[in-house]
């Protein structure tokens, strides 16, 4: 046994492994019980082309949904792994509100084959930001987080410091889509040295309305990005879930 796996090993022994979804003692970390892992609402086919909403059913891979054909959204593409619910919510708050890492290689397993086309086209990984504030209060941006496991997972590179957030601004749980695209209105800028000319895939925990993501998105078109494509371990796909 190497000295990492000896490390792991002791690791196993102090602090045994729980599922993700329950306080189970499982056989590594990142594992889900089966008849929880099967309760989970992976998101496929048929979404919408744009933002990646379940659509009603099957209109071809280019097909929108209504909001999307209405107002087409600043960044060109989103995907996301699960629908947030009351089951996938546990992962989301324990990383984002527990600072939980033990799902982090599962998670970014799970985005890699939730958005693959996406990540077939992109050249940089960029995570959402939180202001300098609030990462100092928390210590962590799960954001961060996900983003650095994915680009382990897919092999393409990553820019932690490419897009900030300039201006702080009261949470968003709670508030309405409204008020959520003028909370983050001018929140963010972006570093045209890093991102200009490139195609971005830009990185959070959760789409809920879509106001940071196209918040973000612009900053970094500002900056000369090429391409936003958007990826997320869950996204609300209805209407009640917006209080997150």
């Amino acid at each position: 046994m190497g000295s990492r796996g000896a490390v792991a090993w002791l690791a196993d022994l102090v602090w045994p492994p729980r599922s993700l979804l329950s306080d189970a003692l499982v056989a590594a970390p990142g594992a889900i019980e089966p008849e929880l892992w099967a309760k989970l609402s992976f998101l496929t086919a048929p979404l919408c082309a744009r933002c990646g909403r379940p659509l009603p059913q099957d209109e071809g891979e280019a097909a929108a949904c209504g909001p999307c054909i209405a107002e087409p959204p600043v960044y060109d593409r989103a995907r996301a792994a699960l629908a947030y619910d009351d089951l996938s919510s546990r992962l989301v708050l324990d990383l984002k509100r527990g600072g939980r890492r033990d799902g982090l290689a599962v998670f970014a397993a799970w985005m890699a084959q939730a958005a693959g086309p996406l990540i077939a086209e992109t050249d940089l990984i960029v995570p959402a930001p939180l202001h300098w504030t609030r990462l100092a209060a928390r210590k962590f941006n799960q954001a961060a987080w996900l983003a650095g496991a994915l680009a382990r997972r897919t092999g393409k590179p990553w820019a932690p410091e490419a897009l900030r957030r300039v201006k702080r601004r009261p949470s968003q749980a709670g508030l309405s889509a409204s008020e959520r695209r003028r909370n983050v209105q001018g929140a963010f800028a972006a570093s045209k040295r890093a991102v200009a000319g490139k195609r971005v895939l830009l990185v959070d925990d959760v789409l809920t309305t879509g106001a940071t993501a196209e918040a973000c998105a612009r900053a970094l078109k500002k900056a000369g990005a090429a391409t936003i494509f958007v990826a997320t371990l869950a996204r609300v796909v209805r209407a009640e879930d917006v209080s997150l």
